[in-house]
């Protein structure tokens, strides 16, 4: 196979090990290229390791044959080559960028050293790097502050207190996972989370990180009011890594654009995952990512007629706990507009909720929590986004019946 005809894949995370593999099972070899020293993993899984739940090599995924661990420097557009940290050079027929996201970093005062590194005892959460070294500093009485209250900070917080943390967790909104959850559903994690111990601040914006030699100490809260920490975790969102496609001079605006063909800028160039843009808008999740790897490995594989137009996303969070797991979905729009018909059903003894918008006899959103035997079926209803055969009945059903999932 020469230069012209390969296909190379930048990124070992779960978009660009799932492109490799299916182009494997479709017939077309493929060199995937990871910067990272461990073996692929799945980054969804991070928090389960960091409670002690799975060890790193359960949340594996399968390594294609092709694997270089290495780390890209430049893309040669021109040439059609790579430029690796080692100064060796590679070539491609086809490159495809699955970088991944980087994760922010809030713009604190004491938050970086003079060498522009985190002070010791701060951490963000986004790599197995980043985990195991959280992992090895938390143990039973540890003060920790998680800064972010979204899906990412309400993960790390259940993990570190399950490890026997003291742990706090400010959230600068108003309620927790604001992005994917009303106020009633919101309200029932920030319920799970205290009753782990955790103490919730919501509208609580953090200021200051107070390093002391060079290892934190404590964090200042915007009213100066001042937290003992022993550990920070930084859970504060992701913003997608276009680094070298922007310095490839490849279309990029908040993410990396793409169209239907998963195309950047540049026919011979294709991008994936958390760090695409496609029809403006960027997912970050693993759903949209695993769905543009397989629209790709079609194309890439001789399929014209496969496209990718779009993924409606579905959240769902499991955080074990005692004495049993807290579950929750929400899919579309969890806030109901003028006009809109809302079905709700609460539970207040078993702990669930759940509750669909319906706008214009279609289904367009919902939020469960505790039993989620109707996920499926609502989940589907809402994909296929057709008219509801008639109000009420119908939906109450598919609220109420848990083998649909």
């Amino acid at each position: 196979m020469t230069s012209t005809d390969r296909v190379v894949v930048i990124g070992s995370g779960l978009a660009g090990v799932r492109l490799a593999r299916r182009l494997g099972e479709l017939g077309t070899p493929v060199t995937l290229i990871g910067e990272e020293e461990h073996r692929p993993y799945n980054r969804v899984l991070l928090a389960e390791v960091l409670a002690g739940r799975y060890s790193p090599e359960v949340i594996a995924l399968p390594a294609p044959a092709r694997l270089t661990r290495a780390r890209v420097t430049a893309i040669d557009r021109a040439a059609r080559t790579l430029t690796l940290a080692d100064g060796s050079v590679t070539g491609y027929g086809r490159l495809v960028l699955a970088t991944g996201s980087n994760p922010v970093l809030p713009a604190l005062r004491g938050l970086f050293t003079a060498g522009r590194e985190l002070p010791e005892g701060v951490h963000a959460f986004r790599t197995m790097d980043d985990c195991l070294g959280l992992a090895e500093a938390v143990r039973p009485g540890v003060r920790a502050v998680v800064i972010g209250g979204g899906l990412l900070g309400v993960s790390a917080a259940r993990a570190l207190a399950v490890r026997g943390a003291q742990v706090v967790l400010a959230q600068q909104s108003e309620r927790l996972m604001e992005r994917q959850l009303d106020p009633a559903a919101s309200a029932l994690v920030r319920r799970h989370l205290t009753g782990l111990g955790v103490e919730v601040h919501t509208e609580c914006r953090v200021r200051d990180v107070r390093p002391v030699g060079g290892t934190v100490r404590s964090v200042e809260m915007a009213d100066g009011y001042a937290l003992d920490a022993d550990l920070v975790v930084l859970a504060c969102g992701v913003r997608p890594r276009t680094g070298l496609a922007r310095a490839a001079g490849l279309d990029v605006r908040e993410g990396i654009v793409v169209d239907d063909e998963l195309r950047t800028s540049d026919p011979c160039v294709h991008a994936i995952g958390d760090c695409v843009q496609h029809d403006g808008t960027v997912y970050g999740l693993a759903a949209p990512a695993l769905e543009q790897a397989d629209a790709l490995a079609a194309l890439l594989a001789g399929d014209t007629t496969a496209r990718y137009t779009g993924t409606r996303a579905l959240t769902r969070l499991t955080l074990p706990g005692r004495p049993g797991s807290f579950d929750l979905a929400a899919f579309g729009e969890t806030e109901a507009l003028p006009g809109d018909d809302v079905v709700q059903l609460t539970d207040a003894t078993r702990g669930t909720y759940r509750k669909v918008l319906v706008r214009d006899d279609r289904l367009v959103g919902g939020v469960l929590v505790g039993e989620l035997g109707t996920v499926g079926a609502l989940a589907r209803a809402w994909e296929g986004a057709e008219p509801l055969p008639s109000a009420g009945g119908p939906l109450l059903h598919l609220l109420t019946n848990d083998g649909g999932s």
